[in-house]
């Protein structure tokens, strides 16, 4: 099967190429603004919003206007007005109590980006691409950029496959490009042997149907970042001593992430690497931030990135994942008799005996007994449809 795989290296690029990295990365912000700016103006008079082909049109009318945006790659303006439109479609847009919410305006030293595609052309018997990544002199071919120093991957000869586009990104004063190619992938049918129940909370992270307990240790250094925050506070907006606390911020966040997706990894190949049904809950997590008492538990621990993660590299290795409905009470029924106890809704009780058989559970383990059995039912009938048919 096809999958779309992401290569992240890092950027070394020259004096020349990081002053053209960044005005490429102004220029995306500046098309972006200017479009969402006029598309607000549009739908607040009442009027319907521009089509992208209009966008589009109107783009080369902005590069005359403003010759310096004919100094960057078109590709990154013109996916810039595609971004839009997607921020558009996702849903960042939408009519509430409150009012109209729109996509965010882009700020300069937040989240600079910006995207190019690759095209490619055939001449013959060769194939052309904008975008080439030589693993052996450790370089990748950007359009506008030409050749750019890399790292990481050391343990690749080569990428396989097609490139589709790549995000030159700059974060905490570095550079990183990440790199989407479509390949093949021979994913081989598996007879499942081994089953098991996977429980999510904020105390122990991860408890398994086996009683494996997976903790997340990458919280983020609260006290240095209030310290950090507090002394931003105190610095005048657009100093250079500003800039410098910001960076240590955003490396702060930097080095928790990293960590967080590395502890995501090993835990998601631990669990696969024994079992081929994972069954998990289908959890709401946006509204259980809501929650005042655990909202901030809940942007410690990456649930979602957690279940993200698991979800493809169970489609890559050929195994099922089964996701049980989000009001099914896991925790309130008894594992062993069936019996619903409704009084344990409360998230502090950790343990508590069941009133019919009075076998004595412990709430995460016996959640997760609970998810297995569920996800076993869903996995039976969907076998049973299969035979049918």
């Amino acid at each position: 099967m096809k999958i779309l795989r992401g290569y992240v290296f890092r950027l070394y690029p020259s004096e020349k190429q990081e002053t053209l990295i960044n005005k490429t990365m102004g220029a995306s912000r500046f098309v972006y603004n200017h479009f969402l700016t006029e598309q607000i103006q549009l739908l607040e008079h009442g009027q319907k919003e521009k089509t992208i082909k209009k966008q589009l049109d109107e783009l080369k009318e902005l590069m005359i206007k403003y010759p310096w945006l004919k100094e960057v790659d078109s590709c990154a303006l013109r996916v810039s007005i595609f971004n839009l439109d997607n921020a558009f479609k996702r849903g960042k847009f939408n009519n509430n109590i409150a009012g109209i919410r729109y996509p965010r305006f882009k700020r300069k030293g937040i989240n600079e980006k910006y995207s190019v595609n690759n095209y490619r052309r055939v001449y013959g018997e060769k194939i052309y691409d904008t975008i080439k990544i030589d693993l052996d002199k450790k370089v990748i071919i950007l359009p506008k950029l030409s050749e750019v120093k890399i790292s990481g991957y050391g343990g690749k000869n080569n990428i396989s496959g097609e490139i589709k586009n790549a995000v030159i990104k700059k974060y905490a004063g570095k550079y990183y490009v990440s790199v989407i190619v479509e390949e093949y992938m021979d994913v081989l049918p598996i007879v499942p042997k081994n089953i098991v129940g996977i429980d999510l909370g904020l105390k122990n992270f991860i408890t398994t149907s086996e009683n494996k307990i997976f903790y997340n240790n990458t919280q983020i250094n609260t006290k240095r970042l209030k310290g950090l925050n507090k002394a931003l506070s105190r610095c005048q907006p657009g100093s250079k001593n500003s800039q410098k606390i910001r960076l240590k911020i955003q490396k702060l966040y930097k080095k928790s992430r990293n960590a967080r997706k590395y502890i995501m990894h090993n835990i998601v190949n631990n669990i696969l690497e024994d079992n081929d049904i994972i069954v998990v809950e289908n959890l709401s997590i946006d509204s259980m931030k809501k929650n005042k008492e655990v909202s901030s538990a809940f942007n410690e621990t990456p649930m979602y990135e957690f279940v993200r993660i698991l979800k493809y590299k169970c489609n890559w290795q050929g195994k099922k994942m089964i996701q049980v409905g989000k009001y099914y009470p896991s925790s309130q029924l008894c594992s062993v008799c069936g019996y619903k106890n409704s009084t344990i809704k409360d998230m502090h009780i950790r343990k508590w005996e069941c009133p019919n058989c009075h076998t004595e559970h412990e709430r995460d383990l016996n959640a997760s007994i609970n998810i297995m059995f569920e996800g076993l039912k869903e996995y039976i009938k969907t076998v049973d449809n299969t035979v049918q048919k």
